[in-house]
This record gives structure tokens, sequence and C-alpha cells, in this order.
């Protein structure tokens, strides 16, 4: 029987060579045959976490270089969670961390892997809005309206929505990117794009839940030096609408 440290040392030397088997050597007096069922399972496993929540960066590489990246993902990357939903997450911060872009990256690499990861993040989320705090026929401009937890806001410098093989931009947009993730009433995750004006709307809501519609669209009005708000109410109650049939927006807080 091994004593606790030298088994420790085993393990340890075990999970390294799992890791990076090309500068770990495996344990002695374990044969290579049965390591190499070890290795190929976790990396394979790993591999097609990043293949399934990653299909339009994938795209964008030859093969062996996309292996290249998942491999020095999976041995240098420490993660912090030991459940395999998280691997996605933890490769996120791989990129944004500890990743030096190489030539073969494209320069919009993280902000395409954060928007791909957003659909598995929102798609498990427990979040769930408390509807008895939600009038779903009050008025959106005298209330204040209540956004779903499960929509998401993001803005992005690239047109990450847009990218495939065929179209890799190589600077950013002219205006910040505004996007909505959001799960609908089927559970399934839905992306819309929306204007800068629309996405401040949203800003405004989310972080002053004291505030109406009007009250929000007002300041709109004043910040673009429109005289007669009148015309921005109007096509501010609309968007309101329009979000609140996608289910973006689920009513106004009941009173």
């Amino acid at each position: 029987m091994l004593q606790p440290e030298l088994l420790r040392k085993q393990l340890f030397q075990f999970a390294a060579h799992i890791r990076d088997p090309d500068n770990s050597p495996a344990p002695d007096g374990i044969e290579d045959r049965r390591m190499g069922i070890y290795r190929d399972l976790f990396f394979n496993n790993v591999k097609g976490f990043l293949n399934s929540t990653f299909p339009v960066l994938k795209s964008l590489y030859e093969e062996d270089a996309w292996l290249e990246l998942a491999r020095s993902f999976y041995a240098l990357h420490h993660c912090q969670s030991p459940y395999f939903l998280e691997i996605s997450r933890e490769f996120i911060d791989y990129l944004q961390t500890e990743h030096t872009l190489r030539d073969i990256d494209p320069p919009f690499m993280f902000e395409l892997a954060h928007y791909e990861w957003i659909e598995l993040a929102l798609s498990i989320s427990q979040e769930n809005p408390d509807l008895q705090q939600i009038d779903t026929e009050s008025s959106l401009l005298d209330g204040h309206p209540v956004i779903s937890p499960l929509a998401w806001l993001l803005t992005y410098s690239w047109p990450v929505h847009q990218i495939r093989p065929d179209f890799q931009p190589e600077q950013p947009a002219e205006q910040t990117v505004c996007i909505i993730v959001y799960r609908d009433t089927d559970d399934d995750v839905q992306f819309t794009e929306i204007n800068p004006v629309t996405a401040k709307l949203l800003q405004q809501l989310e972080q002053n839940d004291a505030l109406s519609g009007a009250d929000v669209l007002n300041e709109i009005a004043k910040e673009l030096g429109v005289a007669n708000p009148e015309p921005i109410l109007q096509s501010g109650l609309e968007i309101l609408e329009g979000l609140k049939q996608r289910g973006i927006i689920l009513g106004a807080t009941r009173s």
C-alpha cells in the first residue's frame, strides 16, 4: 500500500501528465496504453464542450489551430469549478486573462467567444421573475417597466452576431453593437439587435426601479435636445410594447 505522501505525489504526476503529456511525464509503473485512455477521455470531453459551445469561433480555424488552442486551455488554465457545464465559462476566463493572441487569432476572438457562451449561460440560468409583483396590463409609461431576469443586455465593439467564415471584420463597428439575449416562453434562447437609444432606455430602467417609462423617455429626450418629447414618448412606448411582446419586458411594477 502506498504511503500517503507517495500516493499524493503520484496523483499530482498523474494529473499533470493528463493535462500536459508533452511536458509532464507519466508516473512510473503505469502502462502508456492505459495512460493514453485517460489522456484521450479527459481531453476529448473538454474539447467536446468547447466545440459545442463555440461553433462559430471554431469554424474560423483550421482543425490543427483549434486543437492547439483547446490543448493550451486544457494544459494551462486551472479551473475553479469541478462542473462540466462550467468548462465553457472557464474558457472565457482563459481567453480574457491568460491567452496571448496569436497571428492566427481574430481580433474579435474574446467578444465572439463571450457572445457564443451567453447562449449556454442563459439556457441553464435558474433566475425566475417574481410575477406577483408585476402588472401585465398597466401602462408601461405610467409605471416602471420590469425587465425579465432572463433578458440580458450585451454590448460589444465588434458585430459578433454577424461573424462567420466569410465575414471576419478587421476593424470594430463604427458604433457600439447592442444585443439583447433572452429566453422565450418555450425556453429557447433568442437574440435581437437594438439601437444604442433603446439600450440606454433599458440600462436606465435596470438602474433605477423608481422611474416610470415616461420618466426615462423624457430624460432621453432632454439628452437628445428634443424640445417636444411627445414623439419620443410615442416611439418609446412602441419599443417597450414590442419588447413586452417578446417577453423581454414582463409588465410594470404593481402599485
